[in-house]
């Protein structure tokens, strides 16, 4: 059925809405969770659900231990009183809950620790410059003081929006000599072969861009891999693409603990998938090129 539409496509618009439509329909019927909340591209920061049932339980011991200091400086009755007293009496119920919080809060750290060393092993075997890279940045708090929207939208605008005059010094006349001597690249013929093979080299669940379509499924859609490599020569030879694969979500990372100042953050831009399948394609033949 997918390869009837994927042959009366006549454009990557087109691919895209029947890849996104499969891959939609394939989770559920396999009965996976689909997000109501958008596309949400950003990493999660969920608590773990162990940590949140231990907190649960020091938050509630806590509120015992404040209920039974009220109850028993407050309340004057002498029927109460004496009743709280026989009830507690030489059962240490006060000590026992101190006690408790206390075992929580070592357990949640010693979880906390394991999780940490569990998941910088696994990252070390999957993406060793990753984990250096974590270990190198500061962790910076996701919940604390954010900069002013208007201060932000006006900061990068002046970088991205207002024309500037870049000074080309000597460097560039340099470069030029340099790669003057280069032969001129044949025209790229773009190959079944090379959409699966950009396809293949991508992580399955790397960030999609506005599309919301992972590198996963172009993996396991392969009758996709002829329509695209054609749609891409198209593109090529039209010289452009629809506005669709060239907008991205753009992310600020904050780089510091400053994270009131807009010119702390570093911009992430999460493109569309089939776009970034295009120019794997293209920097692949340009690297061999040049090689």
């Amino acid at each position: 059925m997918q390869v009837t539409y994927l042959e009366a496509s006549r454009d990557l618009c087109e691919t895209y809405s029947i890849l996104f439509g499969a891959a939609m329909a394939v989770r559920r019927i396999i009965g996976a969770k689909l997000s109501t909340a958008g596309r949400n591209t950003g990493q999660s920061s969920a608590i773990p659900a162990w940590r949140t049932r231990i907190e649960e339980r020091i938050a509630k011991a806590r509120a015992l231990i404040g209920r039974l200091i009220c109850f028993r400086s407050c309340n004057t009755r002498p029927r109460i009183v004496r009743t709280v007293r026989m009830a507690f009496a030489g059962t240490g119920a006060h000590r026992q809950l101190k006690q408790r919080i206390a075992a929580w809060g070592k357990l949640i750290r010693r979880y906390t620790e394991r999780s940490t060393w569990f998941n910088q092993n696994r990252l070390f075997q999957s993406d060793q410059k990753r984990l250096y890279k974590s270990l190198k940045r500061p962790m910076v708090s996701e919940t604390g003081p954010v900069p002013n929207q208007a201060d932000t939208v006006a900061f990068w605008r002046s970088l991205w929006s207002e024309p500037v005059n870049h000074n080309e010094g000597p460097w560039t006349e340099v470069v030029a000599r340099q790669c003057a001597g280069i032969t001129p690249m044949d025209p790229v013929i773009i190959t079944p072969e090379d959409v699966a093979e950009a396809v293949r080299r991508a992580p399955n669940w790397k960030s999609p861009g506005l599309d919301g379509l992972h590198h996963y499924w172009l993996k396991g859609f392969m009758v996709c891999h002829a329509v695209l490599a054609l749609q891409f020569q198209e593109a090529l030879n039209q010289k452009s693409l629809p506005s669709l694969f060239t907008t991205g979500i753009t992310h600020l990372v904050p780089k510091d603990h400053d994270a009131t100042d807009p010119s702390k953050y570093r911009p992430i831009t999460c493109l569309p998938t089939i776009y970034k399948t295009l120019t794997s394609i293209l920097s692949a033949r340009i690297t061999r090129h040049l090689d």
